[in-house]
């Protein structure tokens, strides 16, 4: 690892060292160009071509329900057509031109896989293309990626995965906040001021102002969009199991073993996605590819990406599309340590070398790695009528960055178990998980953790979080202990990569509300959409010897190099 210069990585953005586009600086446009789908319908696609071109370039395929034009071009790969490809961007069914109806998730196997037929057809296509995208725009190119044939030659993709379910419920628990949000924005977005530059924020609004009104959920889509919104309608409503019909047409993460075009990833640690990503880049790793994944201090809606995803789509479809492999780091996988202010680069994902240290909660708010004591459970009371809020944490459309917990910590129904004073550096990389022990006197709750980073001024910021929803028609991986109601449960906590410095604490918040984030669970088994009543719940952690309940940490040695400091979040574009 090259130590970088320092001042060099705290400025806004860090050199991207792109090849020269001097040949390719003016590029010409086809506009509205229509495709076919298999049922009739026509969608509408816009071509770049880079000018001075003798023979048909490499194609990259965008298709996305955000529009083609303005402020999204740019987000589509427009940028990268003046580097020698030419850009296919083509409007989601129902969207932006396109007819039919927009379907979220629905349609984009269908619709993609006939784009490509069309794409093949074309006298322009040179023989190859690559996918190219982030969020939504991501999981179309999934959708298409293990059928489109040995043309696809390369996929980068950002801040998405090959299936939404469980990012729309999240351990169980209704993703409420970010699903209405993206319902409404589009829902909303051709009708916005300055369309997609004010569109996600004006929606996020509206769906915490409906979220904090108390009404219930069936109810909310109404309250931000003026009218049903189906997509909403749908989630909410019974499309929970993953084996059902409508998630075995919108779920593509049991293809991605199949994708045989290089594929190159790109999150962030406090992005809604991430942990789906990692598992797509496990699924490949799995069967035999090399992904490259880069993960920075990034959160969705965080335009602090956009020049690393440029960067290193440039140099992947260089690479894949034109042979040139110079622009590509040695190591695939590349991660960003918030608290320490670094890159690393590894091998492989988990780092190798990444231990396991089980880190006990104590009686009393103690947390430390000196093992379970004998002690009485810690207990709290949830009150549905009145949630614990989450202050941080992921977001889809707000901003996610890490924020100071300590209010959150004065609650009654928060739990908080605070490490002694670190003595030394702890490292900490790669995926993390409570074991818990619990007990609540109701069939029907859910059970929160929080990983929080304690400076010496008693700021105590969150660093990754993740829940459990207990039911008792679909356990979660909850098991019964005993016969006194106690369950064990497995709680995965968003994977991070963080240096809790020496001086600092390690804390860990339990509760049982991470409102709006996810919708409250009322405790009384009601539909979720229409539950109107809810019960409070008493809630009881156990950390005794035979009930050790524990964060698990992935713990990573120090390397002997590591590539220097570039501000507190991290440089804003380097990698």
């Amino acid at each position: 690892m090259a130590i970088r210069d320092s001042l060099r990585d705290r400025l806004p953005a860090a050199p991207l060292r792109l090849p020269r586009a001097a040949a390719f600086r003016r590029f010409h446009v086809e506009r509205d160009l229509r495709v076919t789908m298999r049922d009739g319908v026509t969608l509408l696609a816009d071509r770049y071509v880079p000018a001075g071109v003798r023979r048909p370039p490499p194609t990259i395929l965008v298709r996305t329900p955000y529009g083609r034009r303005g402020p999204a071009s740019f987000l589509n790969g427009l940028p990268l057509v003046p580097f020698g490809f030419q850009l296919v961007v083509q409007s989601a069914r129902g969207t932006f031109g396109s007819e039919g109806e927009f379907d979220p998730l629905g349609c984009e196997r269908d619709d993609g896989l006939a784009t490509v037929e069309w794409l093949k057809e074309q006298p322009w296509f040179g023989g190859s293309f690559a996918m190219y995208g982030a969020s939504y725009l991501g999981y179309s190119a999934w959708a298409l990626a293990a059928e489109a044939g040995p043309e696809l030659r390369a996929m980068s993709l950002q801040i998405t995965a090959s299936s939404f379910r469980d990012a729309a419920y999240v351990g169980g628990s209704f993703a409420l906040e970010s699903t209405l949000s993206w319902t409404t924005l589009t829902h909303r977005q051709q009708q916005a001021p300055f369309g997609m530059l004010t569109a996600p924020m004006l929606s996020r609004r509206r769906a915490v102002r409906a979220a904090r009104t108390g009404r219930p959920l069936s109810e909310l889509d109404v309250l931000t969009g003026g009218a049903p919104m189906r997509f909403y309608q749908d989630l909410l409503a019974a499309h929970h199991d993953p084996g059902s019909a409508y998630w075995l047409k919108r779920d593509f993460s049991g293809t991605v073993g199949e994708v045989a075009a290089p594929v190159s990833l790109l999150g962030g640690w406090y992005d809604v996605f991430l942990p789906w990503q990692v598992k797509d880049y496990l699924a490949l790793r799995a069967a035999g590819q090399r992904p490259y994944l880069t993960i920075g201090p990034w959160w969705h809606t965080d335009a602090r990406h956009g020049l690393v995803s440029f960067r290193d789509s440039l140099a992947w479809f260089r690479a894949h599309l034109h042979g040139d492999f110079s622009g590509l780091r040695p190591a695939p996988v590349r991660v960003y340590l918030t608290g320490a202010r670094e890159w690393r680069d590894y091998d492989d994902w988990p780092p190798p070398g990444m231990r396991q240290e089980r880190w006990h909660l104590h009686a009393g708010g103690g947390l430390g790695q000196d093992g379970p004591q004998t002690a009485p459970a810690s207990a709290y009371r949830f009150e549905p009528a009145h949630p614990t809020p989450a202050l941080g944490g992921p977001s889809l459309l707000g901003n996610s960055k890490p924020v100071d917990n300590r209010p959150l910590e004065k609650r009654p129904d928060v739990l908080v178990f605070s490490s002694p004073v670190l003595k030394e550096d702890l490292d900490v990389i790669g995926p993390v998980m409570a074991d818990l022990f619990v007990r609540s006197d109701r069939e029907h709750t859910d059970f929160i953790v929080r990983l929080c980073d304690v400076g010496p001024d008693g700021t105590s910021r969150n660093v990754c979080e993740g829940g459990l929803r207990l039911d008792p028609d679909r356990p979660a991986g909850d098991k019964p202990v005993g016969t006194d109601g106690v369950r064990r449960v497995a709680v995965d906590l968003w994977p991070t990569g963080h240096r809790f410095r020496r001086g600092h604490r390690v804390r860990v918040h339990v509760t049982s509300g991470a409102y709006p984030k996810v919708a409250v669970n009322p405790g009384t088994g009601e539909p979720l959409a229409t539950a109107r009543t809810s019960v409070p719940a008493h809630q009881e952690v156990f950390h005794d010897p035979d009930h050790p309940s524990a964060l698990l940490l992935p713990v990573v040695e120090r390397p002997p190099e590591a590539v220097a400091p570039g501000g507190e979040d991290g440089p804003p574009a380097g990698a």
